[in-house]
């Protein structure tokens, strides 16, 4: 039997809105619109108290795209009041002269993009608050109004907040530390198999490859560009900083397993004291996902501690039971981490407080800092041409502010719309602009024909009272799920029933909006093509290529340190801010269309390469102090000098990502003698002190990261396994259809 039409249109509906948020939010937003708007124009019968509560409702319930449950993006959009209250009043002081306008569009526009910097809270509160000062920027210049304005917005967001809240809330997202939980547990499977593996188990191996592929599934869940904007733990914050560094542990968790389980000495190499050491990290590696969950029974005081040592039966073993119990304590070492990350995410703050003040080689560097200085960090990091985030921003200001120019000079009737569709239509990258421009110009022309046949046909003002709420559903609720196009078309038809209700209005409001929207988009077009054309794309190549060099001199100088000849804390300084910027291009780049001539490089590997050797060094470091190989000067050379030829190779790896094509893979950095038989020759002579294992710790390191080069040179790019754009919808206004914010998309 064939599926009903109204069983194909729900599972149709199910696909483009999963949990009903779109049609749940239109529901709102139709509520509070119209009951803010007839209250204003009707009952209190004024025309600006009526504009600025509908534009607030309209900013904040549609505009915002907020991270979080419910209650949250309340407490979000009440503590935005005064940053509104303050856009608005600058706005309405400066509507004075088109070049005030204008200067004033600029700075703010600026500002409040590049805001973004701080976080998915001030990323989803952008646009809005670019709508408030844009709405009170335009004539007539009327500063006594000020107070009526101020209410309005007020009235507007209060009520959008308490809807929130009240009215058909959302089902709460999969929220960072869920994903991040799910991942974990998938880890702990993962190692359990291994421990299975060690000691020989009958299909043990079978189960191990199976678990290894589902723990990698897991944890690309938990990558940046696979998360809605919303969902992403990009704050500066020392929550969101401990969240990122725990994700940042179970990739090297993943990364140490899958080099143990590729080790072809492994079955059957370990005995039951090192199968347990093994168990014991899966059991900490679930506590921890407990803890971060906040699963009830799961003391959330200390942080769960790490895996205990290696058992001291490694004094007897041979060079391949050796590399394996390095590579187990390494793991061991990861899954202290991971736990000491989420003690510090879900602990109180100021727990780890005693920790130093500069940010150098700790990993937890920031757990002791105050929350203005972690911030100001952040902003300083980003204030170079090299981020996408400024560029973005820069952008989207000038836009912005040359779009305010024209409509002044211009004097049009409606001057609002054209920044409005400025802001609604720019993307990052030029090619992305003009793929919006025709659906938008024939949805704005269809809309405005639609909507001056009804003006003609219709003048009456009671006529629009009525059509508002239908308006109010159909530009909110239907036209985003059927495309840009229609989107702009029933925007226009509720923008002509909106304004038709505050000023006498005929057939010509139609022809204002179209031109008004032509502009608007061709302006945004023009700054596109002036400023990074290229999207994020040419800051991607540039700042992987760098991220992939000072990773490399990271490595480096960890391995000096650790032979006693180098300060490690500068060239780890330096490899975070360049982590910094490569990851927030590589965000950015997924969510664009991409360019054909970067396809020849797999960026996620090339990120996976200089991540393995900035944190892999950094955890090595964090927990073994500096000149710790200096005991053993033969052996700790020998790594220097490995670590000095894979610094080159990073380097050389570096200039080619540069130039957007691996042609060559670097040199191969072969080591020097066998570190392990080396160490296995030191213990056979009595050296009995644990510490020696570094040697062989830093040993497989460096191989690991040697291997990483071998697999960026030799890869291709798989679109399939890392799509254009990340699969969630995460913006639901109806006049965008991007991943996040303009300066930021």
């Amino acid at each position: 039997m064939g599926r009903r039409p109204g069983e194909e249109l729900r599972d149709r509906l199910r696909r483009r809105d999963p949990g009903y948020r779109l049609i749940r939010r239109a529901a709102r937003l139709t509520v509070v619109a119209s009951l803010t708007f007839y209250g204003c124009r009707y009952g209190l019968g004024s025309v600006t108290l009526a504009t600025y509560a509908l534009f607030g409702t309209v900013a904040t319930g549609s505009f915002a795209q907020l991270p979080g449950p419910a209650a949250v993006r309340a407490r979000t959009l009440l503590a935005a009041v005064p940053v509104a209250w303050a856009l608005v009043a600058i706005g309405t002081v400066l509507a004075v002269s088109t070049g005030a306008a204008s200067a004033g569009m600029l700075v703010v526009g600026f500002a409040v993009a590049f805001a973004g910097v701080g976080g998915p809270r001030l990323v989803g509160l952008a646009n809005a608050l670019q709508l408030f000062y844009i709405l009170a920027c335009f004539p007539p210049y009327q500063p006594d109004t000020l107070p009526a304005r101020l209410a309005g917005v007020t009235l507007g967001v209060v009520l959008v907040a308490l809807a929130e809240v009240t009215l058909w809330p959302d089902p709460a997202p999969v929220s960072f530390p869920q994903r991040l939980a799910t991942a974990a547990g998938g880890l702990a499977d993962l190692v359990d198999a291994l421990a299975d593996v060690l000691v020989a188990r009958p299909g043990a191996a079978e189960e191990a490859e199976r678990r290894q592929a589902r723990a990698a599934q897991l944890i690309d869940q938990v990558r940046m560009p696979r998360l809605p904007v919303t969902a992403r733990p990009t704050s500066a914050g020392r929550r969101d900083r401990a969240w990122r560094d725990a994700a940042a542990a179970v990739k090297e968790v993943l990364a140490v397993a899958e080099s143990l389980a590729s080790r072809p000495d492994v079955a059957g190499s370990g005995d039951a004291d090192l199968a347990g050491v093994l168990r014991r990290c899966a059991a900490s590696l679930r506590r921890s996902a407990d803890v971060a969950v906040g699963r009830p029974g799961t003391p959330a005081v200390d942080e769960p501690g790490p895996a205990t040592p290696l058992p001291t039966s490694w004094r007897a073993a041979g060079p391949a039971r050796l590399r394996v119990d390095a590579t187990v304590r390494t793991l061991t070492d990861q899954v202290g981490t991971y736990a000491t990350a989420i003690g510090i995410a879900t602990g109180p703050r100021g727990r780890h407080a005693a920790r130093p003040p500069e940010a150098g080689a700790d990993r937890f560097w920031y757990a002791g800092r105050s929350t203005w200085s972690l911030y100001r960090r952040q902003f300083r990091a980003h204030l170079t041409p090299r981020s996408v985030y400024l560029e973005g921003a820069v952008r989207l200001a000038v836009a912005l502010a040359a779009a305010r120019v024209i409509a002044g000079v211009v004097n049009l009737q409606h001057g609002f719309w054209v920044l409005l569709a400025t802001l609604s239509l720019m993307r990052a990258s030029a090619s992305d602009t003009r793929t919006t421009l025709r659906p938008a110009l024939v949805g704005t022309l269809a809309g405005g024909a639609a909507g001056g046949l009804l003006l003609l046909v219709s003048p009456e003002r009671q006529a629009y009272a009525a059509l508002l709420p239908l308006a109010l559903v159909l530009a909110f609720g239907v036209g985003p799920l059927l495309g840009l196009g229609w989107a702009q078309a029933l925007l226009t038809l509720l923008l002509i029933v909106v304004f038709a209700q505050l000023s006498p209005a005929s057939w010509q409001l139609a022809g204002a909006r179209v031109v008004d929207v032509a502009i608007g988009a061709v302006v945004g077009v023009l700054a596109g093509l002036l400023l990074w054309p290229r999207g994020s794309g040419g800051e991607l190549r540039r700042n992987a290529g760098a991220y992939l060099a000072a990773s490399g001199r990271a490595a480096e100088k960890i391995v000096e340190a650790f032979a006693g000849g180098a300060d490690a804390r500068a060239a780890v300084t330096a490899a975070r801010r360049a982590e910094a910027l490569a990851t927030a291009s590589l965000v950015q780049y997924h969510g664009e269309r991409h360019d054909p001539r970067l396809s020849h490089v797999d960026w996620d590997a090339v990120l996976a390469a200089a991540h393995r050797a900035g944190y892999g060094g950094q955890a090595l470091l964090a927990d073994r102090r500096p000149g710790a190989l200096a005991p053993w000067p033969g052996p700790a050379a020998a790594l220097v000098a490995r670590a000095t030829r894979l610094r080159d190779g990073y380097a050389d790896l570096g200039r080619q990502v540069t130039r957007g094509r691996v042609d060559r893979p670097p040199a191969p950095a072969e080591p020097t003698g066998d570190v392990a038989r080396q160490v296995h020759g030191l213990v056979r002579d009595g050296e009995d002190r644990p510490e020696v294992l570094a040697l062989v710790e830093v040993d497989g390191w460096l191989a690991d990261l040697d291997g990483h080069l071998r697999r960026v040179a030799g890869a291709l790019p798989d679109e399939r396994a890392h799509p254009m754009r990340p699969p969630a919808v995460t913006n639901h206004s109806p006049v965008s259809q991007s991943d996040g914010p303009p300066a930021t998309r």
